[in-house]
């Protein structure tokens, strides 16, 4: 079954929502519990202007909020759907393969969230958002088919669908 995703929709599969589910709610619950506890051990270290520890601590106490608020936008977002059709129509979820005009070599990627790979195989396959321009300018593509974009550069980019199929992750 095809997915149509909106502008700000997030595909994921069924398996990386319960990840990140799974991930805001031990962040939510026992990882914020530990660092509260961390920084109140560090305050109790005496002077905060000089104590690493204490900053060390408040900056991760940052880096989790700043996580924790990732992903429930993207969680609200969600499209959670199983691998789109192999339909030939490029959508979120797909692995495309694209050669840029000009250049022989080939591009493969992940047309999705980066969350939707597991965190043993992220850096085996880049992924470009739907929302991305070259991303925008590939839904509802075929193979074979060419897309152009405008790249934050301000040049018009030109690129031939080699080859588009469903993520199997």
């Amino acid at each position: 079954m095809t997915q149509h995703t909106s502008d700000n929709a997030v595909w994921l599969t069924q398996e990386a929502f319960d990840r990140l589910t799974a991930e805001l709610k031990h962040l939510k619950g026992p990882a914020r519990t530990e660092i509260a506890r961390r920084i109140a051990d560090a305050r109790d270290e005496g002077d905060l202007k000089e104590n690493s520890g204490y900053h060390a601590v408040r900056e991760e106490q940052s880096k989790a909020e700043a996580r924790i608020a990732q992903l429930e936008v993207m969680l609200q977002q969600a499209q959670v759907g199983e691998t789109p059709g192999s339909d030939g129509v490029i959508e979120a979820g797909m692995v495309v393969t694209v050669k840029f005009e000009g250049d022989s070599d080939t591009v493969t990627f992940l047309l999705g969230a980066r969350e939707v790979l597991a965190p043993d195989t992220t850096g085996e396959l880049s992924v470009y958002s739907p929302q991305s321009p070259l991303g925008a300018a590939l839904l509802g593509k075929k193979t074979g088919d060419t897309a152009t974009y405008l790249a934050p550069d301000g040049k018009t980019i030109s690129v031939e669908i080699v080859d588009a199929k469903p993520f199997v992750g």
